[in-house]
């Protein structure tokens, strides 16, 4: 008896004294939402297989898959990645975004993951600006947002030049090859990576204004995630997957893709169609739902009651009234903001051009049923006809046909408004342009590409507008 009470006594000891019991990870097993930045290579920009990849993204996977959870990429854009983070639209927002006292006002950030600095660029083929000092007079070109915009602001008083802001990359980039401006400010990572693609750029100057690199959460929302983030991100460095991850993409050789227009259509062709596809949907679905808001509102137009007139009117007024772009942002990062929800980029982007095309389509119809001439309703109410039959059998039929190209007008109009909505992050086919461009810097032959596709579909449409409208007034 005493030897199994031994045993037993053996076999507990170590228990009692071991440790406290090791925590789950809170955020194991969920699923996060994670805003980026398209077109700031080599932290996160798409390959050519359509996947979103770059320093962040293949560390927040890495974090993810050490710590147990998963994500949900959403590239929309530095601006527009960090308000949809405060609109809690996303949970966290990673997009070589430099830590600063006022964003962390705004955002609390995980421990500094990368640390980077800026450095000026020019074409490799200007020898006039190699320094500050040769700037004097010029403008150069900045990304909204960055250390590269706030240390050229605060430079150029100093040095006698202006600044230009840009959204992207891209477009930063362009107006330095069109001639616009001299110069580029910008990470050195980012301008590195480029150099190495062939982007015709070269740095001209030392690296200045070091600044850390920083994941981030909505100011006292998700600290677990943060939490999580910070244990991965010192798990990946111990390993030494982090180092992986940067030797990667910092200094990697230039490619030597086809960037001709035929090799680009060839390998560029997925990613396009694509785009192209999401744009035609949006805009048919649009227009569908616009159909039905212009024929309810342009009645309202002309309606005998005066409060109903005052509905169309004010609708009307309201979506013609306002910028596309501005009616974008309110309804995908205002409205679930101020009423605590999330919407899908694709249904804020259905709603802003449903509701936008249908004021112009209220305006369409309120013109066609005015053109028909005022004897024709005095004749039918004369004849004991009501108003809305009246309406129904005699003036609408003779209003659609004024109507019909307009409508056609209309859908043109919309098509090219998606472009619109790359700002809330929808891959539509000029979006998909810019995400290629950030990638192999063929800004040239990309735009071309994509102007002959839009032209096609509008001259499609436009020949359609021309048989409806020939047809009709046989």
């Amino acid at each position: 008896m005493a030897a199994v009470l031994l045993l037993v006594s053996l076999l507990i000891a170590p228990t009692a004294n071991a440790g406290p019991a090791r925590t789950q990870n809170p955020v194991a097993g969920q699923s996060f939402s994670i805003a980026t930045d398209v077109t700031f290579a080599p932290f996160e920009f798409q390959d050519s297989s359509g996947n979103f990849v770059g320093i962040d993204m293949d560390l927040i996977r890495a974090i993810a898959e050490d710590q147990g959870f998963t994500v949900d990429i959403s590239p929309l854009g530095f601006d527009a990645a960090l308000q949809a983070v405060q609109a809690n639209q996303a949970d966290a927002v990673i997009a070589g975004m430099t830590i600063t006292p006022a964003r962390q006002q705004v955002f609390d950030f995980s421990e500094p993951y990368f640390e980077s600095g800026v450095q000026m660029a020019v074409l490799d083929t200007d020898n006039e600006v190699t320094s500050y000092e040769d700037l004097a007079g010029k403008q150069v070109a900045v990304k909204n947002g960055t250390e590269g915009a706030t240390f050229a602001e605060s430079i150029k008083g100093q040095y006698g030049f202006t600044t230009q802001y840009f959204a992207d990359s891209a477009s930063m980039y362009d107006e330095v090859r069109t001639g616009n401006s001299a110069a580029v400010f910008d990470d050195f990572p980012v301008l590195q990576y480029g150099i190495a693609q062939g982007n015709g750029f070269k740095t001209v100057t030392e690296k200045e204004s070091p600044s850390n690199y920083g994941f981030a959460v909505n100011k006292g929302q998700n600290p677990e995630l943060l939490a999580a983030f910070n244990t991965g991100l010192n798990n990946l460095k111990s390993s030494g997957k982090y180092d992986d991850i940067l030797n990667t993409y910092i200094g990697a050789a230039a490619t030597e893709s086809d960037n001709s227009i035929p090799g680009l259509i060839k390998s560029e062709y997925k990613e396009l169609l694509k785009g192209l596809w999401l744009t035609i949907v949006l805009t048919f679905i649009s227009i569908v739902i616009a159909l039905v808001l212009g024929a309810f509102f342009g009645l309202f137009r002309v309606s005998t009651k005066p409060w109903l007139r005052a509905i169309g009117a004010t609708y009307v007024a309201i979506f013609r009234g306002t910028p596309l772009l501005v009616q974008a942002f309110f309804i995908y990062f205002g409205i679930p903001a101020a009423l605590g929800f999330q919407m899908s980029a694709f249904t804020a982007g259905i709603i802003t051009l449903s509701l936008n095309a249908g004021a112009y389509m209220a305006e369409i119809v309120r013109g066609g049923i005015l053109s028909v001439d005022r004897g024709q309703m005095e004749a039918s109410r004369s004849l004991g006809i009501s108003y809305l039959t009246s309406m129904r059998k005699v003036v609408m039929p003779q209003a659609i046909r004024t109507m019909i190209p307009s409508y056609i007008n209309q859908f043109v109009i919309t098509l090219k408004d998606t472009s619109i909505l790359s700002v809330i992050g929808l891959a539509e086919l000029t979006q998909s342009g810019r995400i290629i461009i950030a990638r192999n810097f063929q800004s040239f032959n990309m735009w071309l590409i994509i102007g002959v596709m839009y032209f096609v579909i509008i001259m499609a449409l436009t020949m359609l507008s021309n048989r409806l409208e020939k047809r009709i007034n046989k």
